[in-house]
């Protein structure tokens, strides 16, 4: 496909979100002016000269804005070729064909009204026009007003939910985001209710004509003929889109393309259809968490037959396949359009969400890399579990699982997984594999210090205090996640994670609380003088295997 092609695409991807997030501010801050009418009506006035005084001058952009806005969003309506969709993206699809209705009296009579005729749009005449005039017409601004809001809102949650530090401010944003309409109507209703006890006195209506100059009767009935216009020039457009939907399917229905599944499952659909929409065609629970604009790559899929037939990447999912270092054969469900039968499995689990998207990278596919695995096992646990209410053996165990799980994370580390009264971590999974052996001991060294504070603070319950054994092995591991949905985990297997169960097996033998390959001392730069070198002899190994034994792992220096 022409590089044209591609660039044309991220223009108009790029022309979304800036055209997006100028009417989005828009929306803001006249939903912030609305809100000062809980101050009063005279704070609303003052809030509009300065809203006017920004926006007035950039009518024009405004203008622009949303045309561009409303073409690209009916151009991928046309582009869709199935309805079907998540119920975010849906409600978002309706609330943006539902704002321009909603919305055209209110520019017609505000903005237009101002341009043609010099109406002075000033609160106290809108409010007495739509809540005394026409009550109706408070009713459709107040739904506009959230129509407005929601529909920007989730534009907005797609777009910031795929960025590193989205995750820890989403509530707060989130609050906010309900807050502000909140008070916008609040300040409407308020601000609305002055105006009727004003509009009460006779005097008042008159007063009120000659400073924001009324338009005449013919000029509200053109006014009137005008949003008739626009209304219909939009249902013929948006209809006009379907009906183009319908002539494209009719057109392409002989040229139908079979897309299968790893267990079988055919859908089949027409040319220009997208694999994302693919699965959504077949009811086939398929990832997207940026709603299929190339953002996250939660919807990629490896392709296992048919993949010479595909159209090449575009430059927007070339550089998202870069970035997560996708495999050969791996393509973007949201971007790729098949022109030919071609076999697919999707990588991700349906369910995942933002901040595992964003924390996942191509180790979730499945690679080989060097990691440092640690295993950790109580000593004496399973016999004094025996003496004790199962309440206590629970309480006790997510106790040390809690403390030892901080340990492995405040390390740099992961938890892999917990075993009984054990648990495995894994080390240099994502960043600098070097510094992975050094990360692993840290984490011995915080856990056994954990422990010993644990003893301590239960000393009185405990008959003898809790001992550890540790085992830590450097080498290289197939990592990915494994599993089935729901019970999906990024876990790593190979010889290094046996081998490093060993070692804390043999932790016993060598009566040490710590035991660690000659490969992981090294890769840390643990000095000489820490620890006793000792020969392991491994079950199916015929060469004994050089470690370290640390009799009390708590005592490591902290740059270890």
């Amino acid at each position: 496909m022409p590089p044209t092609t591609g660039r044309w695409g991220r223009i108009i991807a790029v022309t979304r979100l800036a055209t997006g997030l100028i009417l989005l501010f828009y929306v803001l801050t006249h939903n912030l002016n609305h809100a000062l009418g809980l101050i009063s009506l005279s704070a609303m006035e003052a809030g509009r000269t300065v809203f006017l005084g920004f926006w007035r001058p950039l009518e024009l952009v405004l203008l622009l804005a949303a045309l561009l806005h409303l073409s690209i969003g009916l151009r991928a309506l046309y582009r869709r070729k199935s309805l079907r969709m998540p119920f975010l993206e849906a409600t978002q699809l309706t609330l943006g064909l539902a704002a321009p209705p909603l919305l055209l009296l209110h520019i017609v009579g505000t903005a237009v009204a101002h341009a043609l005729y010099g109406v002075e749009d000033r609160y106290a005449y809108v409010l007495w026009v739509i809540w005394t005039v026409s009550p109706g017409l408070g009713m459709l601004q107040s739904l506009a007003l959230v129509v407005t809001w929601i529909h920007g809102c989730i534009g907005l949650n797609y777009w910031l939910r795929v960025k590193a530090w989205f995750p820890p401010w989403r509530l707060l944003l989130g609050a906010l985001a309900l807050l502000i309409p909140v008070l916008a109507l609040l300040g409407f209703v308020a601000g609305a209710r002055e105006v009727a006890q004003l509009a009460a006195d006779p005097a008042w209506v008159p007063t009120l004509d000659a400073q924001v100059n009324l338009a005449a009767p013919e000029e509200v009935a053109f006014l009137y003929r005008l949003r008739d216009w626009l209304m219909l020039a939009f249902v013929a457009i948006v209809g006009g889109v379907f009906v183009a939907r319908i002539v494209r399917t009719l057109a392409t229905r002989r040229r139908a393309i079979a897309i299968t599944y790893p267990d079988g499952k055919r859908v089949i659909i027409q040319p220009g259809t997208t694999l994302l929409e693919a699965s959504r065609i077949g009811g086939v629970p398929h990832a997207a968490v940026c709603g299929g604009r190339s953002r996250c790559s939660t919807c990629r899929v490896r392709v296992i037959e048919g993949a010479e037939s595909l159209p090449p990447a575009q430059e927007e999912e070339e550089r998202v396949l870069t970035r997560i270092h996708a495999a050969p054969g791996v393509r973007l469900a949201c971007q790729t359009r098949p022109t030919a039968a071609v076999t697919i499995q999707p990588l991700l689990p349906p369910q995942i969400t933002a901040p595992k998207a964003l924390s996942g990278g191509d180790v979730s596919q499945g690679k080989e890399q060097e990691v440092a695995v640690l295993f950790a096992d109580l000593r004496g646990f399973t016999s004094m579990a025996e003496r004790r209410l199962p309440y206590d053996v629970v309480f006790l165990l997510n106790q040390y699982f809690r403390l030892t799980g901080e340990a492995v994370v405040a390390a740099g580390g992961h938890v892999d997984k917990f075993i009984g009264d054990g648990v495995m971590a894994v080390f240099g999974l994502r960043g600098r594999p070097e510094l992975a052996s050094a990360q692993a001991l840290d984490a011995a060294r915080r856990m056994a210090r954990a422990l010993e504070i644990f003893n301590a603070q239960h000393h009185a319950e405990l008959k003898t205090p809790f001992r550890i054994g540790i085992g830590i092995h450097f080498g290289p591991a197939i990592v990915g996640e494994m599993g089935f949905p729901p019970a999906l985990s990024l876990t790593a297997i190979g010889d290094t994670v046996n081998t490093a169960s060993r070692l804390e097996s043999a932790t016993k033998e060598e009566n040490c609380q710590l035991l660690i390959s000659e490969t992981v001392a090294n890769g840390a730069d643990l000095p000489q003088d820490i620890g006793r070198r000792c020969e392991i002899a491994l079950r199916g190994r015929e060469q004994k295997l050089v470690a370290v034994a640390i009799d009390n792992a708590a005592a490591l220096p902290a740059s270890a």
